[in-house]
């Protein structure tokens, strides 16, 4: 099989990330193992680890059509700030993963790809099925509303960071 053990928790956390539920990760992590387990079986494995997160990406896209969606709109944007490293700091997984899940897609996918720090710029784009310029676009515009999410949420102040209590 293309994956190894190491790539599954890289595995689990893109599922969490892309659907900010626990449950749902699961579902789509356990799905995409169990379709590679039964393509293996039939002489068939899957090519490469690429292949694991290309299904994983799609079940959570599935899963993400269910139940509460978000409203399409725009985000407010700001500047990334030079605290952003301390703000992200006091996150808790949770509150990261919910975040990104509310992306529209491809966004969601993009944020949640590039914040594995997992894959190069072409394997991304392999996976995306998107031009440099696309990727970017996503990336740049995604990084900006999460300050902005961030200034909202979690202050920081000479040192200090001052959560408002918000998810």
């Amino acid at each position: 099989m293309a994956v190894t053990t190491k790539n599954l928790p890289q595995l689990y956390r893109f599922c969490f990330l892309m659907t900010g539920d626990a449950a749902k990760a699961q579902a789509a992590f356990q799905e995409t193992v169990r379709e590679a387990a039964t393509r293996s079986a039939s002489d068939e494995p899957p090519p490469d680890r690429l292949w694991f997160f290309r299904d994983a990406r799609w079940r959570c896209v599935a899963l993400g059509e269910q139940g509460i969606q978000a409203e399409p709109g725009m985000l407010e944007e700001t500047e990334i700030s030079p605290t952003a490293p301390m703000q992200i700091e006091q996150l808790e997984p949770a509150q990261l993963a919910l975040w990104i899940s509310a992306a529209p897609e491809p966004q969601r996918s993009a944020l949640a790809l590039f914040y594995l720090d997992e894959f190069s710029l072409t394997e991304l784009l392999s996976l995306l099925e998107l031009k440099a310029g696309e990727f970017s676009e996503l990336i740049c515009g995604g990084r900006r509303q999460f300050q902005a999410w961030l200034d909202s949420t979690i202050a920081y102040y000479g040192g200090e960071a001052f959560d408002d209590g918000q998810v």
